[in-house]
């Protein structure tokens, strides 16, 4: 599907690879010959000639050129590939000097087919992906390469003409919803605006024809979620939306960039069942940008795999995962959660047992703890939202307690009310034996000081006025903990224990992927050696060989120093990694609480079932020898 692989990755990639995805697209002329919003599109000279075969429709051949073209002799519908990109490079322009972030890049994406591009932050697959449409930085430009879609060659086009084939030929489905969607304008207003500036419906049809694209994009009461603000919505909620901007105007190419990155695996499934299902039902051709292997081996015909800026990998999907040719792929395989073999449980100071010794004080205990929200008033009266309802719990030190659930399951609320951070409408919070319910002043301060956060958004928690730097050692000066010199060896040292180099002290979050930007938060939290860490999707922003690299890091710094977590996740295959008990929830109540073993391979109840089916990679398992050896390798 791509160029050959190379013989290893390219020189150290240091700049960002997070473009600004914000398009308007205003033509003059009307796009003609579209098809009606809510239905399947139409795609011209896309769809199969009668008879043909579609390319990757489940088989996996093994001997194809370096191109990706198929096999001689594999019937495959078209003779070309619907996306052509060859040699393709990209540079940024950064206050060090010019960083070359794409080398050399080929890949072919055809009809009906989900393409995924893995590879770990900051190795070049989103600006290969928003290079394709010219959504880059400011700072970004394309050196060299074509990128042939149809008949035109999208890095000859003028902008006037890059507007008739962005969003009516090539959709694009951003990372993040939180800062893609208008805050300040209704969800249908967004879907509608996307039509009228295609010519698919005039002012009076477009309200109707967006509600149609919602319900399209799988968003449950379409008529009334278009009436709402993007933060009204759930997270699951806004990335849906998002895929119905996307999709709006029947695109030919939907371009997904990490679309369930943030979402709990139900959810997850649901976006990714309906992407796949754009796919079968239209001819929709899909480009996955993902850093979960899992993903990408549940979903895609083929992957592509990254390292520094360059293709060291390419592939049918079974060849890739079961016969990887890379030591780079062969390492991506081994640290993927939902793929790779459980690692043995954490082992904490006093011990690798899940219960702790007898007699041992909880650090925190949370007993009967309610809270409630006010929703506006409907019908005549005020109503209530038990958001967390009866819950208790108790976490020792040195030992990891996840809370799992979906999506507004109040996972999140229970730990904000652990941190004191919001005020529980019944039940009460010890610490370290000391009731924190209701306390003010210096015993709030004290706690802020043994109990830290890592937020799940690196783009909303990080200032974006501060350094690196400044931004790791704020609590240190915050809290009057050594000089600027110790701070600063503090902050360096902190970042060698999240990967990063020192270098990124001086540069600002938004030169940082996303990634990176997390492992900086998580720094951050670790500044003051807290008791307790309440780690809210510490790595669903991370690629799989980093997420290795932090959970190993978070296990080795308990075994250390007999630092508590309260670890909040949607991914259960990271949970199973990480943590010693585990805690479901659901509409917020504890359906279920057990070690991670028992809950992995006997679980009880029925939602903790369906959590489980939902992980992602249970249709594609690595095998043989590599694979093994790399997984031992790494645990």
């Amino acid at each position: 599907m791509t160029g050959p692989a190379t013989n290893g990755p390219a020189a150290n990639r240091t700049g960002t690879d997070r473009p600004e995805t914000t398009e308007q697209q205003v033509p003059d002329e009307t796009v003609q010959d579209r098809q009606v919003p809510g239905t399947p599109a139409p795609h011209r000279a896309v769809l199969d000639a009668p008879g043909e075969a579609r390319p990757g429709s489940g088989e996996h051949a093994t001997d194809r050129p370096a191109s990706g073209a198929p096999a001689p002799g594999e019937a495959v519908g078209k003779e070309h590939p619907l996306l052509e990109v060859r040699d393709l490079s990209v540079s940024y322009r950064t206050r060090g000097g010019t960083v070359r972030a794409v080398r050399g890049v080929d890949l072919d994406v055809w009809p009906g087919q989900i393409t995924a591009v893995v590879g770990e932050s900051g190795s070049g697959k989103s600006t290969t992906a928003h290079a394709i449409t010219r959504l880059l930085a400011a700072n970004a430009h394309v050196d060299a390469g074509t990128v042939s879609f149809g008949r035109h060659d999208l890095t000859a086009l003028s902008e006037r003409e890059l507007r008739t084939v962005r969003g009516a030929r090539i959709g694009l489905v951003p990372q993040d919803p939180t800062v893609s969607l208008n805050p300040v304008k209704r969800v249908g207003e967004q879907v509608a605006e996307v039509l009228r500036i295609h010519g698919l419906a005039t002012r009076r049809s477009a309200p109707a024809a967006a509600i149609a694209v919602l319900e399209r994009a799988g968003l449950p009461d379409a008529a009334v979620r278009a009436r709402q603000y993007p933060h009204e919505l759930s997270g699951g909620m806004r990335q849906r939306a998002l895929i119905a901007v996307a999709i709006a105007a029947g695109p030919e190419l939907i371009i997904a960039d990490e679309p369930t990155s943030a979402l709990d695996v139900t959810v997850q499934r649901v976006i990714l069942d309906h992407l796949q299902h754009l796919t079968e039902e239209s001819g929709t051709a899909v480009l996955l940008v993902t850093h979960d292997l899992g993903v990408a081996a549940d979903r895609a015909q083929r992957i592509v795999v990254m390292s520094e800026g360059q293709v060291v990998e390419a592939g049918p999907t079974r060849e890739v995962l079961e016969n990887p040719r890379h030591a780079y792929t062969r390492r991506l395989l081994a640290a993927a959660p939902s793929l790779a073999t459980a690692r043995p449980r954490p082992t904490g100071p006093t011990g690798p047992a899940d219960t702790p010794a007898p007699g041992t004080a909880p650090l925190v205990e949370v007993r009967n703890l309610v809270k409630e929200f006010r929703l506006p008033a409907a019908g005549g009266g005020a109503r209530t939202l038990r958001a967390v309802d009866d819950v208790s719990l108790t976490l020792h030190r040195g030992r990891t307690l996840a809370l799992v659930g979906e999506s507004g399951s109040g996972k999140s609320t229970t730990a904000r009310l652990v941190l004191r951070l919001a005020e529980p409408s019944a039940g009460s919070v010890l610490f370290d034996g000391a009731d924190v319910t209701t306390a003010r002043g210096a015993r709030t301060r004290e706690l802020r000081r043994r109990a830290q956060l890592v937020y799940q958004n690196p783009y909303a928690s990080l200032d974006p006025r501060f350094s690196i730097g400044e931004v790791i050692t704020e609590p240190l000066r915050a809290f009057r903990v050594g000089d600027r010199a110790s701070r600063l060896a503090r902050a360096r040292e902190l970042l060698g224990k999240v990967a990063l180099p020192a270098s990124v002290l001086d540069r600002r979050p938004a030169e940082l992927s996303g990634g990176q930007r997390q492992r900086v938060a998580i720094a951050r939290a670790l500044a003051l050696s807290p008791d307790l860490v309440v780690c809210d999707e510490p790595v669903s922003a991370l690629d799989v060989s980093v997420q290795a690299q932090v959970l190993d890091l978070l296990a080795e710094l308990q075994a250390d120093t007999g630092v508590a977590y309260l670890f909040i996740s949607h991914d259960l295959a990271v949970v199973r990694q990480i943590a010693h008990r585990v805690a479901v929830m659901r509409s917020g109540r504890i359906v279920e609480t057990g070690t991670a073993e028992e809950l992995f391979t006997r679980p009880r109840h029925d939602y903790t079932r369906e959590l489980l089916a939902a992980i992602p990679g249970g249709r594609h398992a690595p095998s043989g020898a590599a694979a093994s050896s790399e997984t031992e390798e790494l645990i």
